[in-house]
């Protein structure tokens, strides 16, 4: 029988170390479409009718790092920072971001022009937190792009909007990463309907049956519309309104909100435990001898893992099939 353990520390802006021994609940949200991660953490106000006083220990930009695992094999779950401390009734609520929370600075206004979303993400990080790193493969061309009354925070996510790209923070590496849908890959798992899925709720669906057709608009810098069609007519209509994006990067963004919308793979999630450790961007192997023909490798888009005395779970949500 395998025995949950964990190992909460934080560490405060005056360098001070604390850990954290009595914990109710954790859970942690991880997903390649949103742009960071989360992670709350659920500890009782009082612990042997003496109440825990976390004030001068803990608040607002205190580093957080939470590790699980069973028998004393602890996997880093989350690291990041403290947004807030909730008090309800009986419990204390930590919330926890990752490295985005630096980035909700506000910058500078600028007018680039032209620009690229490699050198916009490089302005951001000079101007709010020059220890990060840019990794970039998506590197979408903008004929000009506007920053005005905004953070670190506000334009990603502008950018992410508009291109459909993944972007999501490394805080350990400090790394600020930035790539085209479902290509940047993590690990590897192997998942069995026989073996380590506790539960699923899965519909296996082939591209055949996915018709989309996608649109993307944009205006440039004299007025002018321009549009991409790109799809298969008939089928749903969707149209994404951006930026002053050159004219030929248009197709790269259709192109991969299709791989989104069309390809072949699962819509729904499974259920397992903390083991094995999966991650957004792994590639997961499922295997279900009552249906062959869905064996394959399909893309992690995201993580919500829960940890209490109780036990561990992961809700694991699949994207598009990578392979057979």
């Amino acid at each position: 029988m395998y025995n949950i353990i964990w190992d909460i520390k934080f560490k405060n802006e005056k360098g001070e170390t604390y850990s954290l021994k009595t914990v109710e609940t954790i859970e942690v949200e991880c997903s390649v479409d949103n742009l960071a991660d989360i992670a709350f953490i659920s500890i009782p106000d009082a612990v042997n009718n003496q109440v825990l006083s976390l004030e001068n220990k803990i608040g607002r930009g205190t580093e957080v790092t939470i590790k699980a695992g069973y028998d004393k094999k602890l996997e880093t779950e989350f690291e990041g920072y403290i947004t807030e401390v909730q008090t309800n009734n009986s419990t204390i609520r930590i919330v926890c971001e990752d490295a985005l929370f630096l980035f909700r600075k506000a910058v500078k206004d600028v007018e680039l022009k032209p620009t690229s979303v490699k050198k916009i993400a490089e302005y951001i990080v000079k101007a709010i937190n020059p220890g990060f790193k840019v990794v970039c493969d998506f590197d979408i061309a903008y004929e000009k792009f506007v920053i005005h009354k905004a953070t670190g925070y506000d334009v990603l996510k502008k950018i992410a909007e508009e291109t459909k790209a993944n972007i999501f923070f490394d805080t350990t590496k400090k790394e600020l990463h930035i790539h085209p849908p479902y290509v940047e890959k993590g690990g590897d798992v192997i998942y069995s309907y026989q073996h380590n899925i506790e539960s699923a709720s899965l519909e296996y669906k082939k591209a055949i049956d996915r018709k989309v057709e996608v649109t993307v608009e944009s205006v440039d810098k004299n007025g002018k519309v321009q549009s991409y069609t790109n799809g298969t007519t008939g089928g749903d209509k969707v149209t994404l309104k951006v930026g002053a994006i050159a004219q030929g990067e248009l197709k790269r963004i259709a192109d991969a909100e299709l791989i989104k919308r069309s390809a072949d793979g699962y819509e729904g999630s499974l259920e397992s435990w903390l083991i094995p450790m999966v991650k957004p961007t792994y590639s997961a192997k499922i295997y279900d001898r009552d249906y062959p023909e869905k064996t394959g490798k399909y893309y992690v888009v995201s993580v919500k893992t829960s940890i209490s005395s109780s036990g561990g779970k992961r809700t694991v949500q699949l994207g598009v099939k990578l392979s057979t």
